[in-house]
């Protein structure tokens, strides 16, 4: 029986978007898959004993440090953790959150969900970047294994970081089977789009192109309010469409859900990813989806989206067009992006994740 530790400290519930869904049904499903290893995982104060699977297994160690306040949780999770790893005799620290402490007394396997701070460093404010080139660039080295959420992030960590492929596993997000069950006998005239609200995202241009001409359905975007926020709201007030684009905010789930059920149509219009989880989830509710053509988006979906150049707003003008008024087109990509999506389960992710982490525990 091995003892893995889990570095939750990164997570601000509502606050770190996708990487929490991420990591919420990823340890709900290592704790259906794995009744056999214990597990020690370790939070913020910001988060609370919910994200901990209830079986016997699994251990809550909360931490009296606030994730909000970065440079403490840095400090902490270099610093006192390795401590607690050693304190609780782990026989590999997981990190599912980029950051891995570097004086770990153990072997770390580290996920990385990107490599952003590198292809787009423009996105970063100046103050926040050396931490992040020196903290991924330390993980990225001092980490055993990485876990890559994609192909496209593998190769970037080859890239930047001149890692050998053996030391990178290539583990899909999953999607859960509630996206599959949705009605969606109640569809209504609005376009949905699933994403925080900073520059690489590439709302700006999803909002021009929908402007760019009349429309009889409006848009709905739901995200984290990122950097970019404020440069949004300005733009949709200057274009004149504030009665028909709206920016939600964050909601909860069983909100997102219930546009999932009723959407027309999804769009995802982002210039980069790692991964793409609302383009999986809006295949697996069986709602047609328009997308970037990038990689990591071709990998989730393959050929079953409608694909668009995001540098174009002539492209995604054309892309709303057809994915909102062609009822055929519309059937077949939801039909096909369903059947895709199935293929991507957090079961199948939670065994492969626990594989990389085990295969560190029994290195001769």
């Amino acid at each position: 029986m091995a003892r893995i530790g889990v570095n939750a400290l990164y997570l601000i519930p509502g606050r770190v978007g996708g990487t929490e869904v991420y990591l919420r049904h990823l340890l709900a499903a290592v704790g259906s898959v794995d009744r056999d290893n214990e597990y020690f995982v370790f939070t913020n104060l910001e988060t609370g004993a919910d994200l901990v699977p209830r079986q016997a297994n699994f251990k809550w160690k909360p931490q009296a440090v606030h994730a909000r306040f970065r440079p403490g949780r840095i400090l902490w999770e270099q610093i006192v953790l390795p401590m607690e790893a050693a304190r609780y005799r782990l026989d590999v620290l997981f990190n599912p959150g980029f950051t891995a402490p570097v004086l770990a007394p153990c072997p770390s396997v580290t996920v990385f969900h990107d490599l952003q701070h590198k292809r787009h460093p423009e996105n970063f404010r100046w103050f926040d970047l050396p931490f992040w080139n020196l903290l991924l660039w330390a993980s990225a080295h001092r980490s055993r294994r990485l876990i890559a959420v994609s192909g496209a992030t593998r190769a970037d960590l080859e890239a930047f970081y001149g890692l050998p492929p053996a030391r990178i596993a290539v583990v899909h997000h999953g999607v859960g089977p509630e996206f599959f069950a949705l009605d969606r006998q109640r569809v209504e005239p609005f376009v949905l789009c699933v994403s925080t609200l900073h520059p690489h995202k590439n709302l700006d241009r999803l909002i021009r192109a929908y402007a760019s001409r009349e429309r009889d359905w409006s848009l709905t975007i739901v995200g984290l309010r990122g950097f970019f926020a404020s440069a949004l709201e300005h733009l949709i007030e200057e274009l004149g469409v504030k009665s028909s684009v709206r920016l939600t905010g964050w909601i909860p789930r069983e909100a997102l859900m219930d546009l999932y059920g009723r959407a027309l149509a999804f769009v995802y219009p982002s210039s980069f990813e790692g991964f793409g989880m609302p383009v999986l989830e809006a295949m697996a509710a069986g709602i047609p989806v328009a997308c970037s053509d990038i990689p990591p988006l071709r990998e989730v979906a393959g050929e079953t989206a409608l694909f668009f150049d995001p540098s174009s707003e002539d492209q995604i003008a054309a892309a709303l067009d057809r994915i909102a008024g062609d009822a055929t087109l519309r059937a077949k990509f939801a039909s096909q992006g369903r059947a895709r999506a199935r293929a991507f389960t957090w079961e199948r992710c939670a065994r492969e994740t626990r594989d990389a982490i085990l295969d560190q525990v029994y290195l001769p």
